[in-house]
């Protein structure tokens, strides 16, 4: 059986002893400013604008998945981020030949394979590696090859978990999705079973000597479990917070969420701030 904290129990190695918590990183995905552009072409608003205030506002780094439609995020955008914003860039992709002559020619920090269906309106569930290991084995390797850190998107599940590990991924990304719907249909069995599943994939994640992100359909009301969890060391959240940036502005919408994360990640360590 897996051992868990409870949400405030300060976390403790084998031996018993408190362990010393990594930071936790805020990567804003930028994806959906884009989205809001295209509904009318033209320019505005700027996907790179809402990058540097990112930036200012106190992201660790910058999210943009290039899908093969474009819907979004264009060619263009990717170009110009690494051009002139310094922090690491995570470029979500298909694991394409398209992408990956992509992801080579821009070298980004790290890429984020997902899986990708034209018809659906947002990423719906973690990617099949154990269902396409052999496809994805040379994939991530030429990426390696180049330097580049990466991750796969994946669902809380024990046997993707492994496949993530036999395919030589650096990072696994938890697909919180799940447990944010059930937490919006106030259906609170099924959000305490699902943590349950996020915390023991993170355990075994971690285990097995993979990074953890975790991200999708994050909001105010339910990072703090995540971010509670003391394997994971990034979460990327998007939607959200450019939703909340028509109310109360970008800049507000991500210092909010970053002191909630913070917060969060203080109560578990055992070091409330007064």
């Amino acid at each position: 059986m897996t051992r868990r904290s409870s949400p405030n129990q300060r976390p403790t190695s084998p031996t018993g002893l408190p362990v010393r918590l990594a930071p936790l990183r805020l990567g804003v995905n930028i994806d959906h400013v884009a989205t809001i552009r295209n509904a009318r072409g033209g320019r505005h608003p700027e996907p790179i604008r809402a990058a540097h205030l990112a930036a200012a506002a106190g992201a660790d780094g910058i999210t943009a998945h290039l899908r093969e439609d474009r819907r979004h995020i264009s060619d263009q955008d990717i170009s110009q981020i690494k051009a002139e914003i310094s922090l690491p860039l995570n470029l979500e992709m298909a694991a394409t030949e398209e992408m990956l002559a992509i992801a080579l020619r821009h070298r980004p920090h790290a890429c984020c394979l997902v899986p990708e269906r034209r018809q659906e309106l947002t990423t719906e569930g973690g990617l099949d590696v154990a269902g396409q290991r052999t496809m994805l084995q040379p994939f991530i390797a030429e990426l390696k090859e180049a330097g580049i850190r990466v991750s796969l998107f994946v669902d809380a599940d024990p046997v993707q978990i492994e496949a993530a590990r036999h395919v030589a991924a650096d990072i696994v990304e938890l697909h919180t999705g799940t447990y944010c719907e059930a937490e919006f249909a106030q259906d609170h069995a099924a959000a305490a079973a699902e943590l349950n599943r996020l915390r023991e994939a993170a355990a075994q994640a971690a285990a097995m000597g993979l990074e953890i992100h975790a991200g999708h359909g994050l909001t105010f009301e339910t990072v703090a479990p995540i971010a509670q969890m003391p394997e994971v060391v990034e979460l990327n959240i998007g939607h959200f917070l450019v939703g909340e940036a028509i109310f109360s502005g970008l800049d507000s919408a991500i210092r909010r969420m970053r002191a909630l994360m913070d917060r969060a990640r203080a109560e578990i360590a055992g070091t409330r701030s007064a």
